[in-house]
């Protein structure tokens, strides 16, 4: 975030050029489905080790890619769950505080959560 910025502008366009990388994976993924499903064609013209190779190829290096992706995020995002906790907006006496102290613990809570099924993903 700049300086100045809007903070409510900054995370609309965060999660709006997430929302675009998502797309963009999803394209990618739609791409690989195809060519998974046109693998079949060896086994067709009898050569099924040439699509067994192809794929065992192909899915090894998606899920180190993957498994590569999901540690190096969880990494980042577990060593700064310290700081992102020091984050939370105080409670105290007042009740105006509440909502946004039970919102952020939510998704504090959230976030642990996806991490733990990252690290499950990965069998760190």
């Amino acid at each position: 975030m700049q300086r100045g910025e809007d903070p409510v502008d900054a995370a609309r366009e965060a999660r709006l050029r997430m929302a675009r990388l998502l797309a963009e994976q999803h394209r990618l993924h739609l791409a690989l489905a195809q060519e998974c499903r046109a693998l079949k064609r060896f086994s067709l013209e009898g050569q099924a080790l040439v699509e067994i190779e192809v794929a065992a190829e192909m899915l090894e290096q998606y899920l180190c890619a993957a498994d590569s992706f999901l540690e190096n995020a969880r990494g980042r995002f577990e060593a700064r769950l310290g700081l992102l906790r020091r984050g939370e907006p105080g409670a105290g006496p007042n009740a105006e505080h509440a909502p946004r102290h039970g919102a952020f613990w939510l998704s504090f809570s959230r976030l642990c959560a996806v991490l733990r099924r990252a690290e499950r993903r990965v069998g760190a």
